[in-house]
């Protein structure tokens, strides 16, 4: 199997070897390490995987920019972005290039990502935009919702409009045409942005149910939860351009506020 595998990691020591472990034995494994200040690279026994290398950055530069570098590095005919807190199940990672071989107009392959208790996590977007939010919190439609992770009921794949980063499988071929990841964003964001230039590109992004991935959401932001919510913020505004974030934002609060509003007064109904 031709394949790279790109870990990037900030201070996950305990997760990090647990992610290792469940990974393919014989495919390059390349792990950025974005400036640590754990134990995260002591705990790591090089012996138990000889195809590892690791990429030691001073500070922390990024999710986009760290994801560069392992792209660069990587030999692979397939690429295969990984967070550091998945454990992939057996077999999963056989399935995500299965599928990418048998379907070349392919840009990027998600997985099925599973709670720690077994329970399917959210593992797509749909891509947000002005008029969907208007839709959603204006009128209410009911048929998406941009702010809310989705998992699709089918156990076939589907094609989906943008899956999540943590596991993002890309043929070498894509980066070609679409290019790398954007370095403007910090952290978040990324992935629906890579997502959406990959169907812009005329490429597309599928979710594969059988592909199945252990995530513990969230444990690389654990214990920065102001610098999370300040790149959230940051790349929000860089997704939808200052002025339409501002009134993304207006419109969401004002729909918030009506629904509010209208649900007290039928309690006095």
């Amino acid at each position: 199997m031709n394949l790279s595998i790109i870990i990037v990691n900030y201070n996950t020591a305990n997760i990090l070897r647990r992610c290792l472990k469940s990974l393919i034995s014989n495919s390059e494994i390349i792990l950025i390490d974005n400036g640590s200040t754990d134990d995260s690279l002591q705990l790591i026994n090089s012996s138990k995987w000889p195809n590892l290398k690791i990429i030691k950055n001073q500070t922390n530069l990024g999710f986009a920019k760290a994801v560069n570098q392992g792209i660069k590095q990587s030999k692979g005919e397939y690429l295969l972005l990984l967070n550091s807190d998945i454990i992939a199940k057996p077999n999963s990672i056989k399935r995500l290039v299965d599928f990418a071989e048998k379907h070349p107009g392919a840009g990027v392959v998600g997985g099925r990502l599973l709670n720690p208790d077994g329970s399917i996590q959210g593992s797509c977007f749909f891509l947000p935009t002005l008029w969907r939010v208007v839709k959603e919190f204006w009128f209410n439609f009911k048929g998406f919702s941009v702010m809310i992770k989705y998992a699709p009921k089918s156990n076939r794949p589907s094609e989906v409009e943008a899956v999540v980063g943590a596991v993002f499988l890309i043929p070498r071929k894509v980066f070609g045409k679409v290019g790398f990841f954007n370095e403007r964003y910090f952290m978040y964001f990324e992935d629906l942005d890579y997502c959406r230039r990959v169907r812009e590109n005329g490429l597309r992004v599928y979710y594969l149910p059988t592909a199945e991935f252990i995530h513990a959401h969230g444990a690389s932001g654990r214990g920065i939860s102001e610098k999370t919510q300040k790149w959230l913020v940051e790349s929000s505004q860089i997704y939808h351009g200052k002025f339409k974030y501002f009134l993304i934002n207006f419109v969401i609060k004002t729909g918030q506020k009506c629904r509010k509003i209208l649900g007290n007064l039928s309690l006095l109904a």
